[in-house]
């Protein structure tokens, strides 16, 4: 193995040396490292003397390890460009060729470059978080906790690998730097998102949490990393100068992939439908699997958030109950459609994050309701209510057509998410795609949609009375 992956290491060598070489690539990247530690040392500086002037040091305590992260960010965001330009950038400059004609295999020749292009912004990052923790000892006195020094510099490589994976990738998909730069939003915007997120956990003191995110990022560079290798292509690096936007061939593919062979509706639901099932049994099982799991985390979470015994009193669930749900007009095919709605929007978001996640945010969406529904299962067992009896009353009614369609639609949300890094032979990135979503929206109309709305009838017309029937008493 290691004599296989030592070819990209000559290429990792290569280019980290080139890069140190020029001087405008270097000078930036140190001063800016160098620069911006101060300004944060400055700031927290002031900082803690403005909240302790108000007796809340602990915002201070926890603002620290924030710039922390922040400082380690940073210099990853700013030296983004290098990755950038990994391989469209020397297309342009006409000084891959020599690369390209080695006798490297592809994925070598991949690797060597992400390697290289993750290797000056990880080391800038480094000396940044270093200069920052000298500074801020020396101005307030402050040192990290080791696990917190660790968490902080775990964060710090994997956002580096994501990011720089995700540039790699771009890099050698696009035609033009141009190109590149403005698909890089596409990687900066959630990756500030996600700093954003991780900002309020650590604010919150939970830094446990934390483990979560590194192993959640870990899993999308390893997405990332799998889809760069499994779409590098030398020659076609080489032979593409231009991407032109064919909605037509797009339509085109993606209407005969909805279509397939069928000459009729009733032909399309009898072979088209379980054709498309049979693929889509992997990430049916897996799916089933992870809502499984989020019910059980939901229920752990009962005892450490704990809830009154006394509000789950359920003594007056009742005709009152029916009078106040008759008042808002809660059984009508207005509230029917509402519902409905508002479960299709929860797909379609799930859909839009799976697209830039692999399948993975979607997943995660589909799974908070689960584990809200084992909470509260939970919940009302230590209440001395058998959880198969609230199942029973609130869940199994329109559960039963709503969870099987949860799980179909998440099945064709992970398909669609992980087809970017597990291609098809014989297909470019673009069919195999196509093809994905044709199955999603084929899907989505001929099951999950009308299962859904039958679901949301159930939920309004049946759920509330079945509640009452059992707890009402």
């Amino acid at each position: 193995m290691f004599n296989q992956i030592r070819p990209a290491f000559v290429i990792t060598r290569r280019e980290v040396r080139d890069q140190f070489r020029d001087w405008r690539i270097i000078i930036p990247i140190i001063v800016l490292t160098l620069v911006f530690p101060y300004l944060m040392n400055f700031t927290a500086r002031q900082l803690v003397n403005f909240v302790e002037s108000y007796g809340a040091p602990l915002i201070g305590d926890r603002l620290i390890p924030f710039l922390l992260m922040i400082v380690g960010f940073f210099p990853i965001s700013i030296s983004l460009v290098i990755a950038l330009e990994s391989f469209v950038g020397e297309k342009e400059r006409h000084s891959i060729e020599p690369l390209i004609s080695s006798p490297l295999q592809d994925w070598q020749l991949y690797f060597g470059k992400l390697l290289a292009s993750l290797t000056p912004p990880l080391l800038a990052a480094y000396l940044g978080i270093c200069v920052y923790l000298v500074g801020v000892y020396r101005q307030v006195g402050w040192a990290p906790d080791l696990t917190l020094l660790i968490q902080i510099l775990a964060l710090t490589a994997v956002q580096a690998l994501v990011m720089v994976s995700g540039a790699v990738v771009i890099s050698s998909q696009t035609t033009s730097t141009r190109a590149a730069n403005l698909l890089a939003s596409f990687i900066i915007i959630p990756m500030v998102l996600l700093i954003q997120a991780e900002s309020i956990i650590m604010f919150w003191g939970n830094y446990a949490v934390l483990w979560w995110a590194i192993i959640g990022q870990i899993i999308i560079a390893a997405l990332l990393i799998r889809t760069g290798v499994a779409h590098f292509n030398r020659e076609e690096l080489l032979g593409r100068d231009f991407d032109a936007l064919n909605l037509r061939w797009a339509w085109s593919k993606l209407s005969s992939a909805f279509i397939g062979s069928a000459n009729s509706p009733i032909e399309w639901y009898l072979h088209e439908i379980p054709n498309t099932f049979r693929r889509l049994l992997t990430p049916v099982i897996l799916i089933t699997l992870m809502l499984i799991l989020a019910t059980i985390v939901g229920a752990t979470q009962a005892s450490r958030f704990v809830v009154p015994v006394e509000a789950l009193n359920l003594d007056n669930l009742g005709e009152g109950f029916f009078e106040g749900l008759e008042e808002i007009r809660f059984f009508s095919i207005g509230s029917v459609w509402t519902v409905w709605i508002h479960n299709l929007r929860v797909l379609a978001l799930a859909t839009l994050v799976g697209l830039f996640s692999f399948g993975v945010l979607g997943v995660v969406i589909l799974m908070i309701p689960m584990m809200i529904i084992g909470y509260f299962a939970a919940t009302v067992a230590s209440a001395g209510i058998s959880p198969l009896l609230f199942y029973t009353g609130f869940i199994l009614p329109h559960g039963i057509l709503e969870i099987p369609a949860i799980i179909i639609a998440g099945a064709a949300i992970l398909r669609l998410g992980a087809t970017l890094a597990a291609p098809s032979h014989g297909q470019t990135i673009g069919e195999s795609w196509l093809h994905a979503l044709a199955d999603w929206t084929r899907v989505m109309v001929a099951i999950v949609a009308p299962l859904l709305l039958a679901a949301a009838a159930l939920e309004v017309f049946i759920t509330p009375r079945m509640a009452i029937l059992i707890f009402g008493n």
